[in-house]
């Protein structure tokens, strides 16, 4: 079987180790480890140097010891169970030396391990490595293959050191590349592989002393040979597949192409490393390299680290790896990668159950089933795998199939869970199985039983199914399969019987409308029922009651949503049974009760006495058979539901949700949410109706939509109506919501962008004293178009007479609007800029004249402050200014040519004759003059203030000028 069609699992964790101090982490990072083995809760390193580290499970180095002075250590075993630690050092010079060590046995003076025995391994002293090594678990026998062609086998007490033999056991032409020793049934057998062949021969035991024997003419390389601990078969891989060799023989194999670099066995997996594929120096990668530098070596440098589970043909692991793995080893539970720059890599295999939920994952139930087996769990985990196999065939609608799981996982199995599903399609038969299959684990209930009883009715085994439906006493079945039954089967009067005995209300109104089609009668069965009831059914088959019974449905939908539902009560007058001939003699007792009428199911069960036999009989029910009671209850008390709930139900049905909507806004007590929701509604659905039948009454709806929009204290958002208006294209409505809202340019614009140049004329005398920005945008489109030009006439000239007006716009401005297109002439502007220019000119004529008085007046003032400085006064006054009386002295005359008795100004005369105050007269106007200078000099450095005042300004150079005038533009003075 070919490795490329077995399915690919992540079976096991990767996570890099990080050794935790300096010292183990330098020891990595240099790359010094030479060869690594495990065993006994520790790990071992050789290095380079002779040296032998040892290691716990953080990888914290535990203990170091000088194993050997020359050479390099090459192999090293530690036997499982023991403290022996077996390690042979290389030197090109000298024959490979082997130790054994004894890790608990410290030598007093130095501390180091004590060595057991020291031995040199013949190779005829020819200067050739040590290609492979294995050894007996006991130490009684190794194996040494090399790489000219060689092996030599070991055979003494190196425990003990009490000497050795060696002997070269096969010499060949070709390297060994691998030697295993296979012990079974005291008979050792050492299998040797080189790079053509594959050889075994005996060296203990029946058999020994004959020579090697070929199994293979094939060979493999170095580290593609291994061991299997559990059933002792040899495991050799190739370029083309994966061999396995057991006693008699090569075994089977699996196709996998690639080479490959490393074997190795963890657990029940084969684990294989795969170098880099050799590439040619092809255009492509020579190119790629070229281009991607380092990282492209990387890329094309990558190994292949694949995990295999061959027993139950699955990859359970597979990656790629950037650098080149140099060993494989496994230890604490979990396998380990060493690669070829100093990483170490811990392959943790998940646990069971997240292999399997990974299998189901992928619906992988078989290989689950046989994982689940192969590593010994439980039968009733066993049995979880196949139901869900079953749920996963039933699904994939395989009934079969998955009543076969299910039948497997049948002891602690829920039966009701299988049985739902199957009741639930065709696969009755299926069903019987898995029931007769119950009963024969004595497994099966009273239920199982008449659900096993109903299956076979459903076969058309009619005797059955009315003994049992009919049976007196308790219920002895379960009611709603007993009911889906019936209906699948056609007996729609037996379902409803039942249905109606029980008291479920909700299929006896599936079954008169999916079944019986009898939708007037299920409507006034769900009118007889309690609010509470009634409801849920109602709203269950509103669609198909408002397309058979529009009117009558809307009806009831406006009682119970207003609250004036009533439950209905009908009473029994008389009946008349006709009997056609050949009818049964018990037919007519059969029919004695109206509640095994199917066209009137919603009677009172408690009336039920026996149901009627399927047949044809007929029922003459007179004219006054059934009256409903004319005393109806009183109205119950519920809870009306909220509207919107409804209002999915009346899709497709406009007239009759417009009349729904209608009533229910007449209704009392209306929350604040309802009446939103129901004016919006309505509002839409008047709107929906003037569309229909290409505009028929169209003028009819619009002005309902529109007189319900102008109504007060109408709960619509604006945004609704703006919207809805405007899908419908009820311009109506947007003005009416725009004017609403004060959006008077909206209504002007929503005209001109539908040159409706009179619409356009009317907003614009309507809005335009109350919106002045309007006269600019009427100007810009007036001339926009020749032909808006020629609709709006004289009114162009009323616009330009408001702007001018009102100063709504500048005459450059107006100018420029003009000059955008060529649609208005200088004859049409031409009254307008005559005026413009005239009423210019006026008032530069005016300023000039304010200007010429202002400067006289100045030049005034200046010439009067001159003289008072420099030149004598004369007062001619002779009356003081205060109390009108003559001047007599002492006399206090002031510069503003107001004179005082100095007894009215109360006053004190300095020595020098000069009096401290102002004139009394001129006073009050001279402080307001200092407190406006005041004032501005403060304002001055309020700069908001000024631009406060131009950003709202209409005439910015006025405001600038009025602000100069107050000083802000002055420099300040510097002290």
């Amino acid at each position: 079987m070919a490795l490329s069609s077995w399915k690919t699992f992540d079976f096991f964790e990767v996570s890099p180790v990080n050794p935790p101090d300096d010292e183990s982490k330098a020891f990595f990072e240099n790359n010094e480890i030479s060869c690594v083995c495990s065993g006994s809760e520790n790990l071992f390193l050789g290095s380079y140097d002779g040296i032998v580290r040892i290691l716990s499970s953080s990888f914290k180095i535990l203990r170091t010891f000088q194993a050997h002075d020359i050479g390099s250590i090459t192999h090293m075993k530690q036997v499982e169970g023991t403290s022996l630690l077996v390690t042979i050092a290389e030197d090109i010079s000298n024959e490979p030396v082997l130790k054994v060590w004894a890790l608990d046995k410290p030598v007093k003076k130095t501390g180091l391990p004590t060595c057991q025995s020291t031995l040199s391994i013949q190779n005829g002293r020819k200067p050739f490595p040590i290609s492979a090594f294995t050894a007996l678990d006991d130490l009684s026998q190794l194996a040494v293959g090399f790489a000219n062609g060689s092996v030599t086998v070991v055979r003494g007490d190196l425990v003990h050191d009490r000497g050795a033999k060696q002997r070269t056991v096969y010499e060949s032409e070709e390297p060994i590349t691998g030697v295993e020793f296979r012990d079974e049934s005291r008979v050792i057998t050492l299998y040797v592989s080189t790079t053509s062949r594959i050889l075994k021969l005996v060296i203990s035991g029946k058999g020994q002393g004959q020579g090697a024997r070929a199994i293979e003419d094939a060979g493999c390389a170095v580290g593609c040979m291994t061991l299997d601990g559990k059933n002792g078969d040899i495991i050799v891989v190739r370029d083309d597949a994966v061999y396995y060799y057991g006693i008699d023989g090569r075994g089977p194999c699996y196709a996998y192409d690639g080479s490959k670099s490393l074997v190795s066995v963890f657990g029940d997996y084969i684990v294989l490393v795969s170098p880099p594929a050799s590439t040619t120096s092809s255009t492509k990668s020579n190119t790629l390299r070229r281009f991607g530098g380092a990282q492209a070596d990387v890329l094309f440098n990558t190994s292949t680290f694949t995990i295999l589970d061959t027993s139950l043909h699955f990859i359970a692991h597979s990656e790629s790896l950037v650098s080149q793995v140099k060993t494989l080893f496994s230890i604490w539970g979990d396998l380990f990668a060493l690669t070829q720059d100093g990483k170490i890599y811990r392959y943790h295999e998940r646990s069971l159950q997240q292999r399997l939920e990974i299998m189901y994952q992928r619906n992988m139930f078989v290989a689950a089933i046989n994982l689940a087996q192969k590593s010994g769990m439980d039968v009733q985990q066993q049995n979880v795998i196949f139901r869900k196999y079953g749920d996963y065939q039933y699904q994939r609608q395989d009934y079969d199939g998955a009543m076969q799981q299910y039948l497997k996982a049948i002891d602690n199995t829920e039966p009701s869970q299988v049985i739902r599903k199957f009741l639930d399609t065709q696969r009755i038969h299926n069903l019987i199985e898995y029931l007769e299959e119950l009963h024969e684990h004595h497994k099966a209930t009273a239920d199982h039983t008449t659900l096993l009883l109903n299956c076979y009715a459903k076969l058309k085994d009619i005797e059955k199914l009315e003994r049992f439906i009919k049976s007196p006493g308790d219920l002895k079945f379960d009611l709603d399969t007993a009911i889906s039954m019936c209906r699948q089967g056609g007996y729609y009067e037996q379902a409803a019987y039942l249905a109606t005995k029980h008291g479920e209300h909700e299929l006896v109104v599936d079954i008169l409308i999916e079944d019986s089609k009898k939708y007037a009668e299920a409507l006034q069965y769900i009118w007889h029922l309690e609010p509470e009831a009634a409801y849920p059914n109602l709203m269950k088959y509103a669609r198909v009651l408002l397309e058979n019974c529009p009117n009558e449905s809307t009806q009831l939908f406006i009682e119970y949503f207003t609250g004036q539902y009533q439950q209905k009560k009908d009473v029994v007058v008389t009946q008349v049974v006709a009997q056609q001939p050949g009818y049964a003699a018990g037919a007519v007792n059969a029919v004695q009760n109206l509640k095994d009428l199917l066209p009137l199911p919603y009677m009172n069960p408690s009336a039920v006495t026996s149901p009627a036999t399927q047949g044809n009989v007929a029922v003459a029910i007179s004219d006054g058979q059934l009256i409903e009671n004319p005393d109806q209850l009183a109205a119950p008390s519920y809870t009306p539901p909220q509207p919107r709930t409804a209002f999915s139900s009346f899709v497709d049905h406009p007239g009759e949700f417009i009349v729904f909507l209608e009533a229910c806004l007449k209704g009392k007590d209306l929350k604040e949410r309802d009446k939103i929701d129901l004016y919006t509604t309505l509002f839409e659905m008047y709107l929906h109706k003037s569309n229909e039948k290409r505009g028929a009454n169209r003028e009819e709806w619009e002005a309902k939509a529109k007189k319900l929009i102008e109504g007060k204290d109408i709960p619509i958002d604006t945004s609704n109506v703006l919207l809805l208006s405007h899908l419908s294209d009820f311009r109506d409505g947007t003005t009416l919501v725009r004017e609403q809202a004060g959006l008077r340019f909206d209504i002007f614009r929503s005209y001109t962008s539908a040159k409706d140049t009179r619409g356009a004329i009317k907003a614009l005398k309507k809005y335009g004293p109350e919106e002045p920005q309007l006269y600019p945008a009427a100007l810009s489109y007036f001339t926009s178009d020749p032909k808006i030009l020629e609709e709006a006439g004289d009114e162009l000239d009323a616009v330009l007479e408001k702007i001018d007006e009102d100063g709504l716009m500048a005459p450059l401005q107006v100018i420029q609007t003009l000059s955008t297109n060529a649609v208005a002439t200088m004859g049409m502007v031409k009254t307008y800029l005559q005026q413009t220019i005239e009423r210019e000119r006026k008032e530069i004529a005016s300023n000039r004249r304010l200007i010429s008085s202002y400067r006289n007046e100045t030049t005034d003032k200046r010439q009067e402050m001159a003289d008072l400085s420099s030149k004598p006064q004369t007062f001619n006054n002779t009356r003081c200014a205060f109390c009108g009386a003559p001047l007599t002295l002492p006399t206090v005359h002031f510069m503003c040519k107001h004179s005082f008795h100095q007894g009215c100004l109360n006053m004190e005369v300095g020595e020098n004759g000069q009096v401290e105050g102002a004139c009394t007269v001129c006073k009050k106007d001279n402080d307001t003059i200092r407190a406006i200078r005041k004032a501005q000099d403060e304002s001055a450095d309020r700069h908001d203030m000024f631009l406060d005042a131009l950003a709202r300004s209409h005439d910015k150079f006025s405001t600038i000028s009025e602000f100069f005038g107050r000083g802000v533009m002055e420099v300040p003075s510097v002290d």
